[in-house]
């Protein structure tokens, strides 16, 4: 609790407000409102500002501007901000000061991030160590500071606080764009900013059990400087996946989790289906990648076209040594040089593929390896995804009895078939989430993703 002070910078007075339970309580630091009791214009019917009073306020308002363009970086008090995301804030407003008119507002927002921890937040990702200690501040730099907090806090629950651009190539997905200046300004000029700002974080029941799981938890919720146990590790590490997905997820969509080595079909937001997968090898060049895709059609009796990597680092050192390989393992030399499994119940892919375009070619599938399902260890695959049921996904998906789907798998013939409507598919890999039964599971982190993440969320290891 901070006790409210007077002072005077080149004739203004300054009050700074008592920060209550901790949120910061700013005051007009930077800008005066018009006295009380100014006169009219009288042609014009509008209050005037006293010119003394009018020049400190513009020149404020270029003192603001000035600081945010300030290059090759923004850093205010040991704390590297987002001028990017300020400059678009501030423009909105004129490059004026926010929260010298709004201290009710920044205590809503500030006690949003003392909270950040019930979402597996550390709070000192958003400049709290400072802000505690707010009076110490210059006015603008601790106008800059508050923004920049409540702006990234923002970005983080609506898209999660590693940032894109840090993320694995093949950690692909994220929600749909968000404008986090105009969802601040959303929550300025709501009743209650700290909801405005919490309703931007997701609501699925993995996400919930996760929070609430982290709230049970006896080592609490994350803190700064504080040494976390693998658990909350885990929880706060999912929790960030969670944030990377969109609002809402579609109610009928295929599920992979890479982590469960399984696959279920929602309808109506329900789970319908579900069978063991295959997945891709630990070695990362062979992981399954992370992302959305759609389900368009279904291919009958496949060929597979054997992807180049495979074919130069598998099977041509292996045709090298044994001039029989390609005819004892039904493959076959195209004009273009590549190699192909013609269709049949021995080709890699099966007797059916599901049609999903994508930039990492990976594809749920049939296989004629049907023993490999029963393995604990089904992280096998060059990255693709075999399905242990694959027909009776097909049939689901196809709104087809699943007679309809042998019948065309006995044809023998290569084809494809249109589904009714395109179904989202999501290839995951949660370590931590809500299954069918709504119980929280965990899963080991083979793939060894979980640490890059809990990196990007420790303002200690933080680059």
């Amino acid at each position: 609790m901070f006790r409210s002070r007077r002072f005077s910078t080149k004739g203004l007075r300054i009050r700074l407000g008592p920060i209550a339970g901790g949120a910061i309580a700013l005051a007009a630091a930077c800008v005066l409102g018009a006295p009380a009791g100014l006169a009219a214009e009288p042609d014009s019917g509008r209050a005037l500002m006293p010119a003394p009073a009018a020049a400190v306020a513009a020149s404020a308002n270029r003192d603001l501007a000035a600081l945010i363009d300030r290059a090759p970086e923004l850093v205010v008090a040991g704390e590297r901000l987002n001028a990017g995301l300020l400059r678009r804030f501030y423009a909105r407003h004129g490059f004026a000061p926010v929260w010298t008119t709004r201290q009710a507002q920044a205590d809503s927002l500030m006690r949003a991030v003392l909270r950040a921890g019930e979402h597996g937040l550390v709070p000192e990702l958003f400049h709290a160590n400072v802000l505690r200690a707010a009076a110490t501040l210059p006015p603008l730099d601790r106008e800059l500071l508050l923004s920049d907090a409540f702006l990234a806090y923002a970005d983080a629950l609506a898209r999660g606080a590693m940032p894109i651009e840090r993320r694995r190539d093949d950690e692909t997905l994220r929600p749909e764009p968000i404008d986090i200046a105009v969802a601040l300004d959303t929550a300025i000029g709501s009743r209650d900013p700290a909801a405005a700002i919490e309703a931007l974080a997701p609501t699925t029941p993995t996400y919930l059990l996760l929070r609430q799981a982290l709230q049970n938890s006896p080592a609490g919720v994350p803190a700064g400087g504080q040494t976390a146990t693998s658990r909350v590790r885990e929880i706060a590490v999912n929790l960030e996946r969670e944030r990377w997905l969109p609002r809402p997820l579609p109610a009928e969509r295929v599920w992979v989790n890479v982590a469960d080595e399984r696959v279920v079909l929602y309808r109506n937001d329900r789970p319908i289906f579900s069978t063991r997968v295959i997945v891709g090898q630990d070695q990362r060049r062979n992981q399954s990648p992370e992302l959305q895709a759609a389900i368009e059609a279904i291919w009958f009796n496949p060929p597979w076209n054997i992807p180049a990597d495979i074919a130069a680092d598998e099977i041509l050192p292996k045709v090298g040594r044994d001039p029989n390989y390609l005819a004892r393992h039904n493959m076959v030399r195209l004009p273009n040089g590549g190699l192909q499994q013609p269709a049949g119940p021995n080709s890699g892919l099966g007797q059916l593929m599901f049609e999903m375009t994508n930039r990492f070619d990976v594809y749920l599938h049939d296989t004629p390896s049907k023993n490999l399902f029963s393995r604990d260890n089904r992280r096998i695959s060059h990255g693709c995804i075999r399905v242990e049921n694959p027909r009776e996904l097909a049939a689901l998906l196809m709104q087809r009895p699943i007679d309809a789907i042998n019948q065309a798998i006995a044809t023998g013939g290569t084809n494809r078939s249109d589904l009714p409507k395109p179904v989202p598919v999501f290839v995951v890999y949660e370590t931590a989430f809500a299954d069918a039964d709504g119980k929280l599971q965990f899963r080991a982190d083979a793939y060894g993703r979980d640490a890059e993440i809990w990196q990007s969320l420790n303002p200690e290891r933080r680059a």
